[in-house]
């Protein structure tokens, strides 16, 4: 499978880990605990997603919609599964979604986190990140060069500085 424009996903809800690193990835991915069997069939038909599963009856199932099996239970494995299959850029849209509810990151100034963020973090960072769905920020510690590690250790590493949104 290639993705010729954006692709967006419907994930079940056995894949939870997936749908978070591929939203950490910048991937659009519908994601929530009553998310399976027909709920996900539909959903996936409605918004015009591409389940991803581990359900094996499911992926037999004639009236699916476009479905990728995810082969392995280890997360690293389904990432890099789902980065091949569609060939996800990883440096395009590295950490502009928000891991929690799907939604998109817009920058905010640094006014905008005063009294939302510990002082310390206020005072050493100068880039902030807001959810425009549920207003989560984030901004860039040290969970980013982890996360960037681990990336590189499913040889999938980003380049530095990466922006754009490419699933």
């Amino acid at each position: 499978m290639n993705a010729d424009a954006v692709t967006r996903f419907a994930a079940d809800k056995m894949l939870g880990r997936l749908a978070r690193w591929l939203r950490i990835l910048g991937c659009d991915v519908l994601y929530g605990p009553s998310l399976s069997g027909r709920s996900l069939l539909s959903a996936a038909r409605r918004e015009r997603r591409v389940v991803l599963t581990r359900d094996r009856r499911l992926a037999r199932r004639a009236d699916a919609p476009s479905l990728l099996l995810v082969e392995d239970d280890r997360f690293r494995e389904q990432v890099r599964q789902v980065v091949s299959a569609f060939a996800i850029d990883v440096r395009a849209g590295l950490f502009r979604r928000c891991v929690e509810c799907n939604g998109d990151l817009e920058e905010v100034p640094r006014e905008a986190a005063a009294g939302r963020v510990p002082e310390f973090v206020l005072s050493t960072q100068q880039r902030f990140r807001r959810c425009a769905r549920c207003g989560h920020l984030y901004w860039d510690a040290t969970h980013v060069a982890r996360v960037r590690r681990e990336l590189a250790g499913m040889g999938i590493a980003p380049a530095a500085g990466a922006t754009e949104n490419a699933c």
